[in-house]
């Protein structure tokens, strides 16, 4: 080796260096690998883009999780990406036995609204993979949901990471579904503001109606909205760790990440710095749930508002009120307060070091 290095191969080595230093402190302050004796069974429902990979990629690496399916749904981008960029996921983590399942192409009774502008044209924020080898399964999401939820009722977790077309789809069309389903998981909603609009948060502004379904269900709910998830944000720091790690899952992942924030900011005009993690935080608390502090909500979507459909209002104590009737004469309906029964946990609070101290972990391991 030359004695001369240059002072830009100085800064990479400096930087490899200093990411590969963060990545083994990491992973030697987060929780020991260790599957249960008992793996907590899921079906993991996502639009896959960039964070969605990111998750798929943190649940398909964690052995407290025995992951049933995976199922793809329109949203970040159309299906026609979002299942390829799943079966990728899958394969790079060396997971062909996890079926992966096509779903809904578009909305209950909207047209698709998508977020290239965030996800890149392919989803994956530009970042180029080869055509993945695996193939889906025949059935369609909803029949595979059905099929693995009554197979073990009460037993199943489903985790929404993207519009929760497929799992209204599944509920609607099979009223003991909900019964059987052990919770609901939603990366979705917001106690505070909106990421697309002021008031609704993406996932649920895709698809309000089927979000709509999924919180009248019945089905024990979790609700993680941008209120924690917006905490939780990937920088310079954590992207070095995961590109100086060096198995295919870790370079994966750094390479979305990276490819996006250059999205981002060349498409967007905008300086980038940081990204934040939506769905892996989702899936993080299924495996720490010490992670995020939950707290009783009712929620209900909103699916009327010109400007306001997909807000997730949430009541902390009642009474819950629908808006005013409309004066349309003496047999107008009275002005009354639902019953209050809280129908969903919503996260309240993050760690955000426990957090990265697991994604990292968990990604940059060697096997």
């Amino acid at each position: 080796m030359s004695a001369f290095i240059s002072d830009m191969s100085r800064r990479s080595f400096l930087g490899c260096s200093a990411g590969a230093l963060l990545a083994s402190s990491f992973a030697s302050l987060a929780p020991p690998l260790t599957a249960s004796s008992s793996p907590r069974r899921i079906i993991l429902d996502c639009d896959t883009g960039v964070d969605d990979a990111i998750a798929i990629l943190l649940a398909l690496r964690s052995p407290e999780l025995k992951i049933e399916a995976i199922t793809a749904v329109s949203g970040n981008v159309p299906l026609a990406l979002t299942l390829p960029n799943t079966l990728r996921m899958v394969e790079i983590a060396g997971r062909g036995d996890v079926p992966v399942a096509g779903g809904a192409a578009i909305p209950l009774v909207r047209q698709l609204v998508t977020a290239s502008y965030v996800h890149g044209e392919n989803g994956l924020g530009g970042a180029e993979f080869p055509e993945p080898k695996l193939k889906p399964v025949d059935e369609p999401a909803a029949q595979l949901i059905r099929k693995i939820v009554h197979s073990r009722p009460g037993e199943v977790t489903i985790v929404g990471v993207g519009p929760l077309t497929n799992v209204a789809l599944a509920l609607k069309s099979d009223p003991e579904l909900a019964s059987q389903i052990k919770e609901i998981v939603v990366m979705g909603g917001s106690l505070t503001s909106g990421n697309i609009t002021p008031s609704a948060e993406f996932n649920f502004y895709v698809d309000p109606e089927a979000a709509r379904i999924v919180f009248d269900s019945g089905v024990p709910l979790t609700m993680v909205g941008l209120n924690v998830t917006q905490k939780v944000l990937l920088g310079e720091q954590q992207l070095g760790a995961l590109e100086a790690a060096k198995n295919p899952v870790s370079q994966a992942a750094g390479k979305i990440l990276r490819s996006t924030i250059e999205h981002i900011r060349e498409g967007r005009g905008i300086t980038a710095k940081t990204m934040a993690m939506h769905d892996p935080l989702t899936v993080a608390h299924l495996i720490d749930p010490t992670i995020l502090s939950l707290k009783d909500y009712y929620v209900q979507i909103e699916t009327c508002g010109e400007f306001s459909a997909g807000e997730s209002v949430a009541y902390e104590h009642p009474p819950a009120r629908e808006s005013a009737p409309m004066n349309l004469g003496p047999a107008a309906r009275e002005t009354r307060a639902q019953e209050f029964k809280a129908n969903a946990k919503v996260a309240v609070g993050v760690d955000p070091d426990k957090f990265f101290q697991l994604l990292l972990q968990r990604i940059t391991r060697e096997s």
